[in-house]
């Protein structure tokens, strides 16, 4: 009865806040340019939320998530430009880019998933480089991506709602999965690989699950930013853009879905915020601070802002929060 007071109390917060969301979007009172940046944040969160799969979770350190973000995108956005801007389309083009980009890290991880750490990185990192190159020479193989210049002409299809509950489905998703039977392989697979393998568990298996659930759902945002903007570059999809996916893992804390979660949110919004209040001479500045600042909170705090743990229910029903066995070296009372 208590657990599902508690999944009761989460599904009316959840459905409150879209509610009050939406309302003071229609008001007014968050104006035009703040919704585009909220659906901005929400975009980035859910691929940040499978890169916290991949990396805080299985402990698979990847440097090449924006490409699959970009895979995500052009072929979302390769069908509603070619197919149409009905809405249909539009699911499907969802489900494509979620789907093409799942495909692609099945297909590179069997091989570069045996890999470990630092090897590992490399190995994504060069698949990013060849994905922005692919990307750069995109028009040799269809005139329709638009190569370099970049794309152009995608139907202007994701608004909230699409957003608000994509990044919903993708945190239930994720906290679903490592809460199974599946996550604690995954998770014991980052503890120890080798005493996993030990144990009797395939960690290649384990590891290939987590690398192509967590690149789908950074897939589905490539999808889902295709068609904010209506504009694609291959330089949205670089190098920089996986570093900084990376970041808000990290900085959130590894294995903690609340801490990615937030961070993505908060680190869209101060660099949107920095950008309105400094004087168009200092506009680069605004980088500077953003470096300074994510210096300050590593010193200040390494292990993150939530450092493994998440929020639990038990704040809104009453009682102590409880803690997650998730984060990296964290010890506690699983939540619910």
């Amino acid at each position: 009865m208590a657990q599902m007071s508690r999944r009761l109390v989460a599904a009316v917060s959840v459905v409150g806040l879209y509610i009050l969301l939406e309302l003071l979007r229609r008001t007014g009172v968050i104006g035009a340019y703040w919704a585009q940046v909220m659906d901005l944040s929400l975009i980035i969160t859910i691929s940040a939320v499978g890169l916290s799969l991949i990396y805080g979770f299985a402990g698979q350190f990847s440097l090449g998530h924006a490409a699959f973000y970009g895979i995500g995108a052009y072929t979302a956005g390769l069908i509603t430009k070619t197919l149409g801007g009905e809405i249909h389309w539009y699911v499907v083009a969802l489900a494509a880019g979620a789907g093409a980009a799942s495909l692609v890290a099945f297909l590179i991880g069997l091989p570069i998933l045996r890999l470990r750490s630092d090897y590992l990185g490399i190995a994504t990192l060069g698949f990013g480089f060849i994905v922005k190159v692919l990307l750069d020479n995109s028009d040799k193989i269809s005139p329709t991506l638009g190569g370099a210049r970049g794309m152009l002409g995608i139907p202007q299809m994701t608004t909230f709602p699409w957003v608000f509950w994509g990044a919903v489905l993708a945190v239930l998703l994720v906290r679903n999965l490592v809460h199974s039977s599946y996550g604690r392989a995954c998770l014991s697979v980052r503890e120890d690989e080798i005493a996993a393998d030990i144990m009797g568990i395939h960690t290649t298996r384990f590891k290939t699950l987590a690398f192509v659930l967590g690149c789908g759902l950074a897939g589905l945002a490539g999808g889902l930013y295709a068609h904010l903007y209506s504009y694609l570059h291959p330089q949205s999809f670089d190098f920089l853009r996986s570093l900084d996916v990376l970041l808000i893992v990290v900085l959130g804390g590894l294995g903690s879905l609340t801490g990615t979660v937030v961070t993505a949110i908060g680190l869209v919004f101060l660099q949107e915020w920095l950008r309105g209040i400094l004087p168009r001479d200092y506009l680069d500045w605004r980088i500077v601070i953003y470096a300074i600042i994510l210096i300050v909170l590593m010193i200040r705090r390494p292990q993150g802002l939530m450092g493994g743990r998440e929020w639990s229910l038990r704040i809104l029903v009453g009682g102590d929060p409880a803690q997650i066995v998730t984060g990296k070296g964290e010890k506690g009372r699983a939540s619910a």
